[in-house]
């Protein structure tokens, strides 16, 4: 399963993490929250943008299936705010 390098490479990894030394370094509260917030606000960011760029097109392709399902005549609107696909308010 593993080759030779691999295992070598793993046991080296693993004494290499085992062998510490202190780092002699101080991180106040201020920079600490700063760094932990700048994080969470990356990752939401890196969230969003997924919904944004899988969600909206998958909903759009559902409002669309939707009404050629039901063959209804009628324009599909957005139900928040009430603008249909060609900008047209109702």
């Amino acid at each position: 399963m593993f080759t030779r390098a691999s295992r070598l490479a793993c046991l080296l990894f693993v004494a290499a993490s085992a062998y510490t030394v202190p780092a002699l370094a101080y991180v106040g509260p201020g920079a600490g929250l700063t760094a932990i917030g700048t994080m969470v606000a990356v990752i939401a960011a890196i969230l969003l943008a997924v919904v944004g760029f899988v969600w909206y097109p998958l909903k759009r392709v559902m409002r669309k299936k939707r009404t050629a399902h039901t063959g209804d005549a009628r324009v599909a609107t957005d139900s928040r705010d009430g603008i249909d696909d060609s900008g047209n308010t109702h």
